[in-house]
């Protein structure tokens, strides 16, 4: 018998959960380490920020559907890894021994390196959900007695289109309730150009996002670091190709979003052979770790290098399919190490995204997500934003389910090219 221990149930713990128990064997013990026993659909939070969805509605409690699979669930999270021993100090004080760890935290939350940042600070954020819910109590205050706007992301961030998101997102909602008319918006980055997302762009999102910022009336600021923030009050500094100060921004605001740098969660961080300077997982090509080969990483957790060279530092993000492709080739790897084989499965890293304007949107396919691809594609249409109410609502409901894939879903992705998995031939 093994016992898997899963650190963390977002996307890639909760999918990790049910893909090792479906190819584990019976008596092999698939336990899952987080803080509460809820899992809540992050792409969502946006439409949370503007009342548009509940955060009931999009939050399922993995108490009875883990219990349903035999997935045992340890909710009172991890206080620190004792990788050496293999065992896991949990916030009670009690440990956890494992013979495998597949570490999907996500990422801690670095409000903190810029002065002023964050819900505890004067902006607001749509990284968690109960984030987002304190951001609805200021939206309905910026309707009530509107003002400016700035939207964006801090330097070291790698998660920007839940900022592009959101901008559209309550542009349309001003909208709908007849005051966009009396909100200047504008729009804040590290990126080099609107549209690089981390990626050095994907098809023509530079083209796209570009037009749509100048269609809906927003400002922009690339290259831009945001040195401090003040209740009301955003300094922002924008930089030259090599760094150094090109233009000086002072910002008035009545309500702010801003997505934060990333780092490595305190229960891993600092972990010689594990985790890089910012505290994320190395892993090799099989999501495996070269100093502890009984651990693995999924997810946002995962150290990636940054894609090219750019004056503020830009992150890569880890988005939904390329976490879930990690996810099924960490489970063969696991089946395939507790047979007593070598691990050989390979995510693909592709990445399929949909970037919901609240009205319309932009979708697009990146094979493999980090350049040079085999296919590099994006378009526009309202259609996105239907696609993505669809998808939350799929979504959801397998999670609920408690299955990682359907066959309808495997079905669609094989018919599109898309796949989870490298072909090694």
């Amino acid at each position: 018998m093994s016992r898997i221990v899963i650190l963390g149930a977002g996307l890639g713990g909760v999918l990790m959960a049910y893909e090792l128990k479906e190819k584990v064997g019976p008596k092999d013990e698939v336990i899952v380490v987080n803080k509460g026993a809820t899992y809540t659909f992050v792409p969502s939070n946006p439409w949370v920020a503007v009342g548009w969805r509940a955060a009931s509605e999009i939050s399922v409690d993995l108490t009875k559907v883990f219990s349903g699979r035999g997935i045992g669930l340890r909710p009172e999270g991890a206080r620190r890894l004792h990788a050496h021993e293999s065992r896991l100090e949990l916030n009670d004080g009690s440990f956890l021994d494992y013979d495998h760890l597949v570490i999907a935290t996500g990422p801690d939350l670095a409000f903190d390196e810029v002065p002023g940042l964050g819900p505890e600070g004067h902006t607001h954020s749509v990284c968690q959900t109960d984030h987002a819910a304190q951001a609805k109590l200021a939206f309905d205050a910026l309707v009530k007695t509107p003002g400016p706007v700035v939207i964006g992301a801090a330097a070291g961030a790698s998660c920007f289109g839940p900022a592009y998101e959101f901008a559209f997102i309550l542009d349309a909602a001003l909208r709908k309730a007849r005051t966009r008319d009396r909100v200047p918006m504008t729009f804040v980055s590290p990126e080099p150009y609107v549209g690089h997302l981390g990626l050095d762009g994907v098809g023509d999102t530079k083209g796209l996002l570009e037009s749509a910022l100048r269609e809906h009336h927003i400002k922009w600021i690339t290259n831009a670091r945001i040195a401090k923030v003040e209740a009301g009050r955003m300094a922002v500094e924008e930089v030259n190709e090599d760094g150094s100060l090109k233009t000086a921004h002072d910002l008035p605001f009545a309500f702010s979003m801003v997505l934060p740098a990333f780092r490595g969660v305190p229960a891993v961080a600092g972990i010689e052979g594990l985790t890089n300077p910012r505290g994320f997982i190395l892993i090799d090509e099989h999501q495996r770790n070269p100093a502890f080969p009984n651990i693995f990483a999924v997810g946002v957790c995962v150290a990636i290098p940054p894609v090219g060279k750019t004056p503020l530092p830009v992150g890569v993000p880890k988005t939904g399919f390329m976490i879930e492709s990690m996810v099924t080739a960490t489970a063969e790897n696991i089946v395939a190490i507790m047979a007593g084989k070598a691990p050989h499965a390979r995510a693909s890293w592709n990445a399929v995204c949909l970037a919901d304007f609240g009205d319309s949107g932009i979708a697009f396919v990146a094979q493999p997500q980090i350049p040079p691809r085999n296919v590099n594609w994006s378009a526009q249409g309202a259609w996105v934003h239907a696609a993505k109410v669809g998808f939350e609502r799929y979504f959801l409901h397998k999670i609920r389910q408690g299955v990682s894939e359907t066959f309808y879903e495997n079905a669609a992705l094989s018919l599109l090219g898309i796949k989870k998995l490298k072909n090694l031939n």
